[in-house]
């Protein structure tokens, strides 16, 4: 990037990030989730740090939020209550030490720690004690002025409304080792005391709220976050009162001579307040931090709030007084975000895939980036009409999710930051692949290739036939699919299963021992339950569940075969499209043929066994985050064995989301509605 491109982004960022602050800070509207705009800030750090000349201002770099809200009484902060600047990774953090670093001697670098605690989701507080009693507290507002809401924060139990007796402050600091502390409480009583925290809602406490939302029709919370701001904010106390509101103190302000972090939550927690003590650590190095970082990624379920990361603060106040701030963040303490579930990046390119159907999907090029922990560089578009409907050209910037927790999706595109050399994107009238016409259906949104002999369409047919959705082959993957098509050894699939160990011995890198183990699991899978035989023909329209009711109305293949088209519209959660489908497909003399030959070699479809089990036959399931015990395809199946179903996504009508390790949206959404979610060891307790 040049130093012109630079300066062009850094004010396009600029404008784009103020205008989504303002909404979600002073209005209390958000307009994009906190994953994207903090890729956006981290963007424009960068930036920022490569090209200082370009800092403004008014940048979002060099304030802390919006102003405050004219309802409420401004309430000047002693000292500014800065923000954190983010670290998404351990280079990050590497690039964060190196920085800090150049401005110590030796001397202060020997004696460099760390503090760390989680990083509470919710709004920012500063609260004011005179003579033990609590006096003032506030928002943060843009760092220097804030809102008095003292009112409001008095209906929070967390929050003392007086501190301890002096006399016990000054005993209890004594025995921590703290007695040039306690000396401040020996004689003179109670000094003025300033803390911040943050004001937090409980996992169980938002699901209630919003199913309270729910029930009187209104819109639902987004985050907890939302949800303690607007209660915050509130003109009337009772709504503050009436959401169960929680509160943690992370930083004492008043000099009382603590001359470390670790001691200023020591302080904290004697004097009465609420604190995040036992879930924070003492760390030496980085080495540690980052395990303690992986700790909570993993663990953070456990905790009864959410939390995006961990805050990451030199131990030493001394060290971290003397690195200052840049802008408006301390050089001595940082954000350690966990991976983001959403994050922006640049759509470089959109290529056409040529899917097992002939539908042809746009697929977006992006500039590779991490989401979740995963860096993806591929986005599917799903369709010509969704492209016109996210408004997307080649070269915009875009956020990025993994819808489901899995499959890396476009969620929204930021015109604001496109550039004069964006290109539209055009669907193509001849496949990509074989060059043959496309069509588009009356009443459908997909353009499909029109040549059932288009490679494309055969290698991802076999692919998903022969997948874990189907006939489960393992070690056949879609490389070997495609050799074996080019050889001709294979023009359907029943061909695979009368493959011998010499045949495939001539082709490239298969050697005897692989091409034997390859044979033999084939021929082990010459037996398939009936719903997945079903899920494998790849029928238009026709999944999972659609194949499992199937199998639970008709029973066999044979009878599926003979059904008419009324019988088919009968069957539950088959629509009159769908039945056509399956009724059309078991009409075509080529595919009953196909069903023929795979039955003469010796495939034999058995009946789906259902065995229902009260607490999960008719129940609806969805799983998210991996499990430790078993895949998510078998784990699945044993629901449905057991006559449940399973969907891919979260609504009202869902009855347990199973949460495996890391969960994503799903789970997000699943609090969210108030629905039932349950970790693998419950689950497996069902399944018995």
């Amino acid at each position: 990037m040049t130093k012109k491109e630079a300066k062009t982004r850094i004010g396009k960022l600029k404008t784009l990030i103020n205008r989504y602050r303002y909404a979600y800070h002073v209005m209390d509207r958000q307009e994009i989730s906190d994953e994207a705009l903090d890729s956006l800030k981290k963007e424009i750090y960068d930036l920022e740090l490569r090209y200082p000349e370009f800092i403004t201002p008014d940048s979002p770099t060099q304030r802390v939020a919006g102003a405050p809200l004219k309802n409420f009484v401004k309430f000047a902060h002693s000292e500014p209550m800065n923000s954190l600047n983010d670290a998404f990774s351990a280079a990050d953090m590497a690039d964060w030490q190196a920085r800090f670093s150049k401005l110590l001697d030796q001397r202060d670098l020997g004696s460099v720690d760390f503090y760390c605690e989680p990083k509470l989701d919710g709004l920012a507080v500063e609260l004011i004690y005179r003579d033990g009693f609590f006096s003032v507290g506030a928002t943060r507002g843009d760092g220097r002025i804030g809102e008095n809401v003292t009112q409001n924060l008095k209906t929070i139990e967390a929050i003392p409304l007086k501190l301890k007796d002096p006399d016990k402050v000054y005993s209890d600091l004594k025995k921590e080792g703290l007695g040039k502390v306690a000396e401040r409480f020996s004689k003179k009583g109670m000094p003025d005391i300033e803390v911040r925290g943050e004001v937090v809602i409980a996992k169980k406490e938002f699901a209630k709220v919003n199913n309270e939302q729910l029930k009187k029709g209104l819109p639902l919370f987004a985050n907890p976050r939302n949800l303690a701001a607007g209660s915050i904010r509130q003109l009337d106390p009772q709504v503050a009162a009436s959401r169960h509101l929680d509160s943690n103190c992370y930083a004492l302000v008043s000099d009382l001579g603590q001359a470390t972090h670790y001691e200023e939550h020591r302080i904290l927690e004697i004097l009465g307040f609420k604190t995040n003590n036992k879930y924070s650590k003492y760390c030496r190095n980085l080495d540690e931090v980052f395990n303690f970082h992986g700790y909570w990624y993993k663990n953070r379920e456990k905790l009864p709030y959410e939390i995006d990361g961990i805050v990451v603060r030199i131990n030493s106040n001394a060290i971290f007084k003397k690195l200052g701030t840049v802008g408006k963040a301390p050089r001595g303490a940082i954000a350690y975000k966990f991976p983001l579930k959403q994050t922006t990046t640049v759509v470089e390119d959109i290529l056409v895939q040529v899917g097992r159907t002939g539908a042809l999907t746009p697929v977006a090029v992006l500039k590779p980036v991490e989401v979740g922990g995963v860096v993806i560089t591929r986005a599917t578009l799903h369709n010509e009409d969704e492209i016109k409907r996210l408004g997307l050209m080649i070269g915009d910037t875009v956020v990025v999710g993994r819808a489901g927790d899995v499959i890396p999706d476009i969620i929204k595109v930021l015109p604001e930051l496109r550039s004069n050399d964006a290109k539209k994107f055009l669907m193509p009238r001849s496949c990509p692949v074989c060059g043959a016409k496309v069509a588009k259906p009356d009443g459908e949104v997909v353009w499909r290739c029109l040549n059932p002999e288009c490679f494309a369409v055969q290698e991802r047919y076999f692919s998903y036939f022969f997948s874990d959705k189907g006939f489960d082959v393992q070690g056949l993957g879609p490389k070997i699919i495609e050799k074996l098509m080019e050889e001709g050894l294979m023009r359907d699939p029943a061909d695979l299963f009368l493959l011998k160990e010499g045949d495939l011995a001539p082709l490239q890198r298969f050697a005897e021992k692989s091409a034997k183990k390859l044979v033999e699991s084939v021929q082990a899978k010459k037996i398939i339950t009936l719903p997945r035989f079903l899920n494998a023909l790849g029928i238009r329209q026709v999944g999972e569940e659609t194949s499992l009711a199937l199998a639970r109305r008709f029973g066999g293949i044979t009878e599926i075969k003979k059904a008419s088209l009324e019988e088919l519209q009968n069957v539950e959660d088959i629509g009159p499209k769908v039945a056509e489908s399956i009724y059309g497909w078991f009409r075509e003399k080529k595919n009953l043929t196909f069903i023929a030959k795979l039955q003469e070699i010796g495939i034999r479809i058995e009946a789906a066994k259902i065995a229902r089990n009260p607490k999960i036959g008719g129940k609806a399931f969805v799983f998210t985050g991996s499990l430790a015990s078993l895949e998510r395809q078998k784990a699945k199946e044993s629901v449905r064995a057991r006559g449940g179903s399973v969907s891919e996504s979260v609504s009202k009508k869902t009855d347990y989301v199973v949460a495996g390790e890391n969960p994503g949206s799903k789970y997000d959404k699943a609090k969210k509605l108030g629905v039932k979610t349950i970790d693998e060891k419950e689950f497996l307790k069902l399944l018995q």
